[in-house]
C-alpha cells in the first residue's frame, strides 16, 4: 500500500517536474552552455564572461541596473510597510478605500500602465498642464532618467509588496498593541519590538521578489531610461537582436540569473530560518 501511495505521488509530481524541466531547467543549461561559446575561436571558455566585466561600458550598466533595482526595493518596502500598517490599524473610510483599489495596478497591462504614466509625469504632461492653470510651469524632469524608471517601478511593485506584509499584519492581534501601548510603548517601539519581528518575513520575501522582478526588467527602461547606461534587460535585447551576438547575450542572462539567485538564497533563507526574534 505504501509502494502504490509513493507511486501515485509520484505520478502526480511528474506532469508539473516536466514542465518546470522544459520551461525553467533546460534553457537555463542551455543558455549556460551557450554563454561559454567561443564563435571568434569556435571553442568553449569563459571569454564572453571575461569581455563583459572587462567592458567599461556593461560595467556601467551592472552599476546602473544595481542602483535602479536597490532603491526600487528600498523605497517599494519602507512604502508598503507604511501602507500596510495603516491599512491594518486604520478604521477610517479612506483605509476602507484605499484597500479596496490599492492592487488595481496588479491588473492594468505593463506596457499600458508605463505610457500612461509617461503621458502624466513628462515635461509637458498632466501634471505641467494642470500647473500651467495656476501660472506654474512645473517640468517633473523624469523622463529618460533614473528617477522615472523607480516610480513607474514603486507604481507596479507597491501593491504586491503591500498584500503580502498585510497579510502577515492581520495576524497580528489589536489587543497586543493595546497593550504594549498600556504600558507606555510609543510607535516607534511598538514598530521595532512588535511589527517587525512579526513581519520580517513577509518583508524579506517582498523584497526577494521586488529585487528579481525588477532586475531583468525591460519594458520600463527601454522606454523612458537613457541610452547610456542602460539596464541590463535592454543591454541584453541590444546584444540578442541588434548585434546578434547569442554568445554574449547568454552570457548576460546567466550573470542575471546569478544575481537572483544570490538574492533568491534570502528567500530559502527567511522561509527555513526559526522566528529567533519572537521566541
Amino acid at each position: 500500500m505504501k509502494k502504490n501511495s509513493k507511486l501515485k505521488a509520484l505520478l502526480f509530481v511528474l506532469p508539473s517536474f516536466a514542465v518546470m524541466l522544459m520551461v525553467i531547467i533546460v534553457p537555463i543549461i542551455n543558455s549556460a552552455v551557450l554563454s561559454l561559446y567561443n564563435e571568434k575561436e569556435n571553442k568553449y571558455d569563459f571569454s564572453n564572461y571575461i569581455s563583459i566585466l572587462t567592458d567599461k561600458n556593461q560595467i556601467n550598466n551592472i552599476r546602473y541596473t544595481l542602483y535602479i533595482v536597490i532603491i526600487t526595493v528600498v523605497l517599494c518596502i519602507s512604502i508598503s510597510l507604511l501602507l500596510a500598517i495603516y491599512l491594518r490599524f486604520s478604521k477610517s473610510k479612506i483605509a476602507a478605500l484605499i484597500e479596496k483599489i490599492y492592487i488595481i495596478p496588479k491588473f492594468i497591462p505593463g506596457i499600458v500602465a508605463v505610457y500612461a504614466l509617461m503621458l502624466i509625469i513628462k515635461d509637458v504632461g498632466a501634471i505641467n498642464r494642470f500647473l500651467l492653470m495656476f501660472g506654474i510651469d512645473f517640468k517633473p524632469g523624469l523622463m529618460f532618467t533614473p528617477n522615472g524608471i523607480i516610480i513607474v517601478n514603486l507604481w507596479f511593485n507597491i501593491p504586491f509588496a503591500t498584500m503580502l506584509i498585510l497579510s502577515d499584519l492581520t495576524k497580528i492581534s489589536p489587543s497586543i498593541i493595546e497593550s504594549a501601548r498600556d504600558v507606555g510603548a510609543n510607535k516607534l517601539r511598538i514598530l521595532m519590538e512588535i511589527i517587525l519581528p512579526l513581519t520580517y518575513r513577509s518583508l524579506l520575501i517582498a523584497a526577494t521578489f521586488v529585487f528579481m522582478g525588477n532586475i531583468g526588467e525591460f519594458t520600463t527602461p527601454y522606454l523612458m531610461g537613457t541610452n547610456a547606461p542602460r539596464m541590463l534587460g535592454v543591454a541584453l535585447q541590444q546584444e540578442f537582436n541588434v548585434f546578434t551576438n547569442y554568445p554574449r547575450a547568454a552570457a548576460m542572462s546567466v550573470m542575471m540569473f546569478i544575481l537572483s539567485a544570490i538574492v533568491g538564497l534570502f528567500y530559502i533563507y527567511s522561509m527555513m530560518k526559526e522566528d529567533k526574534w519572537v521566541s
